[in-house]
Formats: structure tokens, sequence, C-alpha cells
């Protein structure tokens, strides 16, 4: 390899550095020789790059001293922390795929209901009547807990799940993950180590990627996280928060049994982590798994949730419940980055999940996505990609693929035809989950879903047997 593509390579691993934020201003990096003991290069070349990094300013010189980081930190760039990922399961590339591709493609990968299935009628009506309603409502900013009425709806709803929390013990959120970005920023600094299931949802690996924190993995198992590895990986990285879904499981569809349900908060009682409990697909249960927060009492068990997936995604409202002397600060982070909130949202919300719809349309959904499941999970073991479970409830299937097959090219394959697959090592820290693919049942109605799955199925296995 020429002496000219060697330097440009050691220039690219020094600014992907800078670029990571690992390298900060006034930082040294590497002497030349260990640069060039780590890379494999020569002495000469990783002097010849740190000079081209000197005069493009990235770095400085400081004689007898070595080399520095110059300039102000770098613009955070999250694609660029973490090793580099193949597009196709990089969480935020496969979230963009999923929100920016036309409405001609079909999104089997993505994690919502089809808009026919939304209660549209019910937002329409809870639309007209705010036109109708209070000044305040249309105008004001909301108070920094937010909507009273709704806080209290969520107390209640929050009781039949077992959780114990006031309205005071309530803050409304612009979203699900505003709330756990909220949580993240009160609770943890960079360097922090958080547990997560493995696999779970990519975005938890996108927003934890932003706090800069250490990411564990413990594997996820069809009764909850694998305890004995949850324990190991509590003594030996002293996490300060764990993430996890307890009603339904994303990506698995799993569902966290009583037993596991203790057995972690045994575990946890010793150590100081929180745990975030993230109950956005609640409502599609047909009976309520356990829940950490009702077992813990929201001593170190923070609840959140939000209704873009029940009600409507283009209504950005979410909630957090915890312990009352936490609710203050983030209160106070909340009006540190995003002011007073809105009230229309909240508003909204409360009108369509009061309505006498909201409980026969979550009714009817439940069944439909049962009849949904049982067909999806049929059509699929009929090409052999099996799920790893069937689902109690809710929209996801996680299956694997036939022995061989890579779920990223899969996905590739099938993102040339239009169509949105989520291959599983998008929801894997370990990358553990390569021949696995998630399925939003929901989002299989059109036959073009499996036909253009078989045909990337077909090119794929005659390429394996080449190999």
């Amino acid at each position: 390899m020429r002496n000219g593509t060697l330097i440009k390579q050691v220039m690219a691993q020094v600014n992907a550095e800078i670029a990571a934020r690992r390298y900060f201003p006034g930082m040294r990096i590497p002497s030349v020789r260990a640069q060039a003991k780590a890379l494999g290069v020569s002495v000469s070349t990783v002097v010849e790059a740190y000079e081209r990094l000197v005069a493009e300013g990235a770095i400085v010189s400081r004689r007898g001293a070595g080399y520095y980081v110059s300039g102000p930190v770098a613009p955070l760039a999250l694609m660029e922390i973490g090793p580099k990922l193949d597009l196709n399961v990089d969480p935020l590339w496969v979230s963009r795929q999923s929100l920016e591709s036309d409405q001609t493609a079909l999104k089997p990968g993505c994690g919502w209901l089809p808009a026919s299935w939304m209660l549209e009628e019910g937002v329409r009506r809870a639309l007209r009547a705010q036109a109708r309603g209070a000044t305040l409502e249309l105008t004001e900013y909301a108070t920094p807990l937010g909507h009273p009425a709704l806080r209290q709806y969520l107390a209640r709803r929050m009781a039949e799940v077992g959780i114990e929390a006031s309205p005071e013990q309530i803050m409304l959120t612009e979203s699900g993950t505003q709330a756990i970005d909220l949580i993240c920023r009160f609770l943890l600094e960079p360097g922090d180590r958080v547990l997560v299931d493995d696999p779970c949802y990519f975005n938890f690996h996108a927003l934890l990627k932003a706090h800069q924190v250490q990411v564990i993995g413990v594997p996820y198992t069809p009764n909850g996280p694998d305890v004995g590895m949850f324990e190991a990986a509590m003594e030996m990285h002293k996490p300060r928060l764990y993430i996890t879904n307890s009603g339904i499981h994303n990506p698995t569809g799993a569902t966290l049994s009583p037993l596991i349900a203790h057995r972690l908060l045994k575990i946890i009682e010793s150590h100081e982590m929180v745990v975030i409990e993230d109950d956005i697909f609640g409502d599609f249960e047909h009976t309520h798994a356990p829940r950490l927060a009702a077992f813990d009492g929201l001593s170190k068990v923070v609840h959140i949730g939000s209704f873009s997936k029940t009600v409507s995604a283009s209504i950005r409202c979410g909630y957090i419940a915890a312990r009352s002397e936490w609710i203050d600060g983030l209160a106070d982070l909340k009006i540190a980055t995003a002011f007073g909130g809105g009230r229309l949202a909240a508003d909204l919300i409360f009108k369509v999940v009061t309505s006498g719809g909201y409980r026969k349309h979550m009714d009817s959904i439940r069944l439909r996505l049962e009849e949904e499941m049982n067909r999806v999970a049929s059509r699929l073991q009929d090409m052999n990609i099996i799920p790893a479970i069937l689902p109690k409830a809710g929209m996801f299937l996680w299956c694997r693929l036939p022995k061989g097959i890579d779920a990223a090219m899969v996905a590739r394959s099938c993102l040339s035809d239009g169509v949105v697959l989520a291959p599983g090592n998008s929801f894997s820290h370990s990358l553990s989950a390569g021949d696995f693919l998630r399925f939003n049942v929901s989002q299989c109605a059109d036959e073009k879903v499996f036909t253009v799955l078989s045909h990337a199925l077909g090119r794929i296995s005659p390429l394996l047997e080449i190999n």
C-alpha cells in the first residue's frame, strides 16, 4: 500500500478520535512512536500525518512535549462514537430510513401502527373541541409538571398495574424519548456505566451515545434479562442506570415474569443504581405483566411512557413518574432545556384517552394485533424465518433467519425494492443478533412484504453456497 494512503489513514484515525470527543482540545494525542505501533505503520508515516494535521489546524506541535488537539471541542457526531457499524444496523441510520422513506415504502421494520389503524376520528373530535375551548389551552405555556387532569388520569391508570403515584409525582414531557433524556441528564455524567437489554430498542443506543456513557448489554430471555449475567454485570461494572421495557419488550415481544422481577429488584436493592422502566406498549397488553415500579414503589425505579404508539406520533406527549424528591429537579431540567412545554398536546391527549371511544378502540387493536401476529408468524415460518417466541401481545415478532443468512444483507436488498426492515444488530449492543429481524405485524398486510423478502433470501442463499 502506498505511503500516501497510509498517511491519510493515520490522519483519518486522529480526526475520528477528535470527532468522537475521545480527544479533547488541549489533550495530548499519542506520541509518534506509540501511534506508529498502534496502527502498524512506520514512524515517518505518522510524523508526516501529524505535520499535515498541524497544517490543517487540527492539532498543534509543542517542542519537546508532543502534539495536542487544538481549537474548540468538535461538534457532537453520534455516528463517530463507538465502533463503526454497517449503515444497515446503525441505530440512527435505521431510524432515518423509517422516518424519511416516502409514503409508497412498506415498513415492516418500523415501530408504530399504520395510520389506518389509529384513532383518527377520535383525534379529529378532540381537535374540534379544542378549537372551541379556552384561549389559555391554545396560547399559553404549560405549568412545569403539565396538564393536571392528564396527570390525575395517569395516576389512576398506573394504579391499575399496581404503581402508586400521586399526580404530584408525575411530570409530563414532550415525548418518551425526552423523558429518558431528562432522566439521563439528571443522573448521569459522561463515562458512567449503563445497563441495557441485549437486544433492546435501538434508539436507546443512540440516546446513550449522546450522553457519552459506557453501555453494557445483558442478554434478554423470554422471561426477562438473564439474572446471572445481570448480577455479574452489576458486580463488575457498578452501573448507574438500567433501561428496560417490562410490559411488552422491544424488540422481542417478551414479558417480564414475576419471579425475574423479584430477583432483579433483590439484586438492585444493594446497589446504587436506578431503573428506567419504559411502558410505552402497556395499552397493547391483554393482561398486565409485572411492573418493576409496582414492586419497588418508585424508590429506585422511574416509570415513563408516552402516547405515540396508541393515539398519534404527531401529538408529542410523554410522562415521568418518579419519587417525590426527584420531581422538582426534573422539572427544573425540563424548564432549562424546553422551558414550559405546551398545553395543546397534553390537552388533546387527555380529551382522546378519556373519551368513550379510546378503550373500545384499544380493545379492537389488541384483537387485530393478535390475528396479525398469528398470520404473519405462519407466513414467516413457511419461509423458514422462525419467531424466537410467539408474544402474548403487542406488534413485534423477533425472528431468526435461515442458517447463514445475514440480516443486514437482507435489509439492504429489501430496501432497494421499497421495503424497510429492522436487522437484529441494530438492537444488539454485542452485535450478536446478525441473523435476526424484527417484524411489526401490523405493517405486514401488503403481500409485497413477503414477496420482496422471499426474493432477497433467494438472491442471498446462492451467494452463501458460492462462498
